[in-house]
């Protein structure tokens, strides 16, 4: 059995989430809120960041990349032609560099300011830093997302699937980042039509179902989040 530790509202979570769906592979699924920095949970990750993978009685699997890869090489490569990566070296290293961009680039410069703002700060205590939102954070995150939504818009109008022929965890990574923020209301898909068709064939597969269904307490979806048809 396989437990993850995560938040809904974490992209690096949703991605493994969506990763072990299209492998069929049930989850045993804890919610953890980081910034409580619980002991037991630091004894798992002293960094105190999701998500973190654990086997059966095994030690901890710690972050999105280091858990997708772990996933590949324990289910992935026994799915043949439904793996989700590549079986070419220069394909992989594709496919590598792009689910690095959606779980670390992309993370640093829009997913985690944007849910600690909206999101995580309605959660959080004052003295874990709760309180009222920083408007600056927000409108830097706001403009580096068009930068990467214009990215994604661009590599979906040239290649079938983000990183190439078929669809790889790069699209999960990149899906479950744009997932967040679509909750959000943040994605004028107007603006990029590749983007908005990419997405569309990504969110009605059935790995996508559990995390249109999820609603957070005080925040809820924007009205298109859930429609397959926007």
């Amino acid at each position: 059995m396989l437990k993850l530790f995560h938040h809904p509202m974490s992209a690096t979570s949703r991605y493994i989430r969506l990763l072990a769906g299209e492998y069929g592979e049930k989850l045993d699924l804890v919610e953890e809120k980081p910034w409580e920095r619980r002991r037991e949970f630091l004894a798992m990750n002293p960094a105190a960041t999701l998500p973190v993978l654990i086997e059966d009685d095994g030690p901890p699997i710690v972050g999105g990349v280091i858990v997708g890869e772990y996933i590949d090489e324990t289910r992935g490569v026994f799915s043949r032609d439904k793996r989700l990566m590549p079986e070419k070296p220069i394909e992989r290293a594709e496919v590598r560099r792009l689910t690095e961009w959606f779980v670390e680039k992309f993370d640093q410069e829009v997913t985690r300011y944007l849910v600690r703002e909206r999101i995580f700060k309605l959660e959080m205590s004052k003295e874990d830093g709760g309180g009222s939102p920083d408007a600056s954070a927000i409108r830097a995150a706001r403009t580096n997302s068009r930068h990467h939504l214009r990215y994604v818009g661009w590599l979906a109008e040239n290649r079938n699937w983000l990183a190439g022929s078929r669809m790889s965890q790069a699209d999960l990574a990149a899906a479950a980042a744009l997932s967040v923020l679509d909750y959000l209301g943040e994605i004028p898909w107007e603006n990029e039509p590749a983007a908005k068709e990419w997405y569309s064939r990504i969110k009605s597969r059935p790995s996508f179902r559990p995390l249109l269904s999820e609603k957070v307490r005080g925040v809820p979806p924007v009205r298109h989040y859930a429609d397959l048809d926007f």
